[in-house]
């Protein structure tokens, strides 16, 4: 692992991440799913990065989800062995999963149509090749996936198994929990998520499909499920460093979101009391989630250094350039904040905010020097 300057020294914008939280994020939630009598298989496609997968990841056997056949390319190479590639199958990425299972490792693909099941059980046969298929499952209209009472339930499980792919499981996410504006609201999904899955592995159970595996998962719902009686397995990926969208919907707090971006105070416009700064949409991505959200954070919520929220957020953003505008009846002014000055912008987005820098740099405790962390780039 290398180690780049101090924070003081390093050129702005970069991401930041706080190892410690990251830490206690992944412990908390572990802690509650592994009481409930079940595992986490964490989606590691916030970070993307080998480093941070060791802060998730007990060790090399342990189940992650990825979001890309590069991720899955990645970790495969660093010896991770059961990793489920959570996006719907597109048949000519068949044969980049043949590839990958040649080093040893389990590749899991995803499906919700006889298109697909089709295709899986033809490779199949002409490589010789087993895959080991999860049906996806639709749980409340926000996403793909097959009904648990649709037909083609059945009907994807009979093709896949008579053609000798493994059914190994079904898999649902609850993406109507990122809606959910009370704890109640959140637990109902969960229960809804949960009752979905199961439905749908009993019927393809009553039916002679072998489903060994059931899958549920989004990081509100893990945080507020109360009961995984015959799930297998609980997913969740922005759970490790939390953001503003996840503090909103209430699973967080902004002393919990362990990862933003620190920039630098670049000018000022006097008369409109504006800071410039050098973290713009390349940095911050634009992303507005928050916007429909009950506190907006523009484009994100701008603290100082040590992470404490000064209550200001960045208004505006161009490629390079971000504005933060403080408010007439602050007690600052443009003139407490010279040239110069760095702060730090928590993200709406964890992911999005990720996904625009090469590298992060990690505070370790309180050591001044930061290691630097690669992101896994491509799809």
């Amino acid at each position: 692992m290398t180690t780049s300057n101090s924070r003081e020294a390093t050129q702005t914008p970069y991401l930041l991440l706080e190892e410690a939280k990251i830490k206690k994020n992944v412990a908390s939630l572990y802690d509650h799913i592994n009481k409930l009598g079940c595992y986490v298989r964490p989606h590691l496609k916030t970070l993307r990065s080998l480093q941070a997968a060791s802060l998730l990841l007990k060790d090399l056997s342990s189940p992650a989800t990825v979001s890309t056949l590069a991720e899955a390319e990645a970790f495969a190479s660093a010896g991770y062995l059961d990793l489920l590639y959570a996006v719907g199958i597109e048949p000519h990425k068949l044969d980049r999963v043949i590839e990958l299972s040649k080093n040893g490792a389990t590749i899991h693909i995803l499906l919700d149509s006889v298109t697909q099941a089709k295709a899986v059980v033809e490779c199949a046969a002409e490589r010789e090749f087993q895959f080991s298929a999860f049906i996806e499952i639709d749980c409340d209209g926000h996403r793909g996936g097959i009904l648990p009472d649709n037909a083609l339930l059945l009907e994807i499980g009979r093709i896949l198994e008579s053609g000798g792919v493994s059914v190994t499981g079904v898999l649902t996410h609850a993406g109507e929990s990122y809606h959910c504006q009370t704890q109640a609201e959140i637990q109902k999904a969960a229960r809804n998520e949960c009752l979905a899955a199961l439905t749908a592995a009993r019927h393809l159970r009553e039916a002679g499909i072998r489903c060994p595996v059931v899958s549920v998962g989004s990081t509100p719902t893990a945080h507020r499920v109360d009961d995984l009686s015959g799930i297998t397995e609980v997913r969740a990926g922005v759970f490790s460093t939390f953001d503003l969208f996840m503090k909103n919907v209430g699973v967080c707090t902004t002393e919990d979101i362990a990862i933003s971006v620190v920039t630098t105070v670049i000018g000022h416009n006097l008369e409109k009391r504006w800071l410039f700064v050098d973290a713009g949409w390349m940095a911050l991505s634009r992303d507005r989630g928050t916007a429909s959200q009950v506190e907006d954070y523009g484009y994100g919520l701008v603290c100082d250094m040590e992470g404490k929220p000064l209550n200001y957020t960045v208004a505006s953003v161009s490629q390079e350039h971000g504005i933060v505008i403080l408010p007439e009846d602050d007690k600052c002014g443009p003139e407490n904040f010279p040239l110069g000055t760095r702060l730090r912008i928590l993200p709406n987005h964890a992911c999005a905010t990720a996904s625009m820098h090469d590298v992060y740099r990690v505070k370790q405790n309180d050591e001044v020097d930061l290691q630097l962390w690669d992101r896994i780039r491509g799809w």
